[in-house]
Order: structure tokens, then C-alpha cells, then sequence
């Protein structure tokens, strides 16, 4: 039994580690740098489609802004500024309009005092009239005619008439924040309805 266990046990153990093939190693390593080739690749290749695709949709986001005129160049915008101020020098502010009143008999109102060229009667989102009214003229001059309008009557209601004020881009009126009785006044200090003391009672 002893001299089996010898012939099993104390055998030559062959070597695991057999010598490596440097030509295979070589070929190992060449398919590596292949595969690491081919994904850089495929990188690249992806990058381009998405510089591809990136261009494509700031093209197509040009175009829909030119449609839309949202795409001012700065003479353009200064231009029509500048026309918007000549067409605000020839109009007027009219409040207190009754809501029933159309832009025509708005018109009659102010024929005597000069050629209107356009009213414009403001509504709300639901198409309502607001009250009030803008009345373009073809002379400057009709405005210091107009004005003497103010307080004349129109469908039994005194006209508020003004010479109109040409709006400034980015440059909103200030309105102070009205008194909200639901929100109570924000900077006062929350106090706690009870105070229970950390050190208890006694």
C-alpha cells in the first residue's frame, strides 16, 4: 500500500507553466492593438455622425427662427425702433373707451383733428375689450388737436386722451406688489403657538 501511495504521490509532477511562444505573444498583442484600433474607429465615427447631426439641427433651428423674424440683425433692430418711436410721435393714448364702442366711431371722434390713419382697440385673452384704445394719425400735428379732446364724451363716457409713450425693450414699468390678505405680510417672524420649555416644569 506504501510503495502505491509512492508511485502516486512521488511521481515527477509535470510543469503547468509551459514556455511561451514569443511569435504568439506577438500575434496576441497585434489582435489587442487591432480590436483597440477598430473601436477607436467606430469612436470617431460615432462623433462625427453626432457633429453631423448637431450641425443639422442648429440649421434647422436658424431656419424656423428666420421664419419666425426672431432673428434680428442690429441695424434691422434699430430700424424698426427708430419707426416704431416715428409711428408712437404721430399717435395717441385714449382711456375710459366705452367696451360697446367700435374702432370706427373712435375714428369720427377724432376725424376733426386730423387724417387717422389707424385704430386699435386693446382686448384680453378672451378677445374682451380692455377700455382702452390707440389712434395713429397720418400728421404729427393731429396730436396737439387731439389732446384738446381730452375729457370730451363718447358713448356717455369722458375720454382720457394722451400723447402714446413709445415702449423700450427690456424696460418694464415698476408695480409695486399689491397687499395679499391670503398671504399676510412675509416678513414677520413665525412664532410657535405653544412654547414648551426644554428644562420642564417646576
Amino acid at each position: 500500500m506504501e510503495e502505491e501511495e509512492h508511485e502516486v504521490y512521488g511521481g515527477e509532477i509535470p510543469d503547468e507553466v509551459e514556455d511561451i511562444d514569443p511569435h504568439n505573444a506577438d500575434v496576441e498583442m497585434s489582435t489587442a492593438d487591432d480590436d483597440a484600433v477598430k473601436e477607436l474607429d467606430e469612436m470617431k465615427k460615432r462623433l462625427k455622425e453626432m457633429e453631423e447631426e448637431a450641425a443639422a439641427l442648429r440649421e434647422m433651428q436658424a431656419k424656423v427662427e428666420k421664419e419666425m423674424g426672431t432673428v434680428q440683425d442690429p441695424a434691422g433692430a434699430a430700424s424698426s425702433q427708430a419707426n416704431k418711436e416715428e409711428v408712437d410721435s404721430r399717435s395717441i393714448f385714449v382711456g375710459n373707451v366705452d367696451y360697446a364702442c367700435t374702432p370706427e366711431e373712435v375714428q369720427q371722434h377724432f376725424q376733426s383733428c386730423g387724417t387717422v390713419n389707424r385704430v386699435t382697440i386693446l382686448t384680453d385673452k378672451f378677445g374682451q375689450p380692455k377700455g382702452f384704445a390707440y389712434v395713429e394719425f397720418l400728421e404729427q400735428e393731429a396730436i396737439q388737436e387731439a389732446i384738446q379732446l381730452n375729457e370730451s364724451e363718447l358713448h356717455g363716457r369722458q375720454l382720457k386722451v394722451m400723447a402714446k409713450r413709445t415702449n423700450l425693450p427690456g424696460m418694464k414699468q415698476y408695480r409695486g406688489r399689491r397687499f395679499n390678505p391670503y398671504l399676510g405680510y412675509r416678513r414677520r417672524p413665525y412664532v410657535p403657538p405653544y412654547f414648551y420649555s426644554p428644562y420642564g416644569y417646576g
